[in-house]
């Protein structure tokens, strides 16, 4: 069962100003942010990474979609947000569990928070690895598809491959809908796939990366809309491993239940949750 209120920010005595650059409170959280609640794609991993880490998961579900805004707002929106929540909670470490925002404002964000920064970006590196036809599919938002990030990824990592992108903004509100317990059009699955395998070459599409962390959400019925010849690749298990890398050594204590906070409150929230409360959130709040 879910509750509602406003989340306390920690007391001083938690984590006093002098000694935070050295001592990390045990029961700072690891802050997760997203758009909405796609990051529960990457939440679902650093559990089994870190069952133990206190975890505070924050959806700016009023700047949702991120994918048609621009870079320019989606770079304002996330570093203001997460300076905010910073300073705030007192993270040991950020994740951006968001593609879009990771491919426009992890640079950004990296220079002006001092707390360790863990991105989002396209798994074109395992992909190219997995690949047998040397032909890869991309599904993102209208926004990560654009982003000269990715085709550094494609430079460095895909060499002698192709990778064919295409945006599937549908699937980003199949998720939000799907994880609020409404049914799902297939015709509205099926459609990011037909716009992949349209493009030139597309019919050799072998691996199709997963570049919003909304869609592993939906990964089976993707595999139905593209059939059992497809794989698909994402970012979240690589990411879990990184921030276990990153804390390790580190002590962790649940001082409280962990958390979902959202900077909207809108009807739909409520809804959220039994998916939240599955994935360990047992307390809503707003920001």
């Amino acid at each position: 069962m879910s509750t509602f209120g406003k989340l306390p920010a920690p007391s001083d005595a938690q984590a006093p100003p002098d000694t935070r650059a050295f001592v990390i409170d045990p029961a700072s959280p690891i802050l997760l942010f997203d758009s909405g609640v796609g990051g529960l794609s990457v939440l679902a991993e650093v559990r089994k990474a870190l069952p133990d880490a206190p975890i505070i998961y924050a959806a700016d579900n009023a700047g949702l979609p991120y994918g048609t805004k621009t870079e320019a707002q989606v770079a304002a929106r996330v570093a203001g947000l997460l300076g905010r929540m910073t300073e705030r909670f007192r993270p040991r470490l950020v994740c951006i569990a968001c593609n879009t925002a990771s491919t426009i404002a992890l640079g950004m964000v990296r220079e002006v928070l001092e707390v360790p920064i863990v991105g989002t970006v396209p798994a074109i590196k395992p992909a190219a690895a997995m690949t047998k036809t040397g032909t890869i599919g991309l599904l993102g938002t209208e926004a990560t598809i654009r982003q000269g990030y990715v085709d550094r990824l494609e430079g460095e990592f895909a060499g002698g491959k192709r990778l064919l992108r295409a945006a599937a903004p549908e699937l980003v509100e199949a998720a939000e809908a799907r994880l609020r317990g409404k049914p799902v059009s297939t015709d509205v699955l099926a459609r990011g796939a037909d716009r992949l395998r349209a493009l030139p070459g597309g019919d050799a599409i072998d691996t199709v990366v997963l570049a919003c962390t909304h869609f592993p959400l939906l990964e089976a019925e993707l595999a139905e809309a593209f059939g059992p010849d497809v794989a698909f690749v994402h970012g979240a298990p690589g990411i879990a491993r990184r921030i276990a890398f990153l804390t390790q050594g580190q002590s962790f204590v649940r001082a409280e239940p962990d958390s979902a906070l959202f900077t909207g409150d809108d009807q739909d929230v409520a809804a959220l949750g039994p998916a939240l409360s599955d994935h360990g959130l047992t307390r809503i709040h707003f920001l």
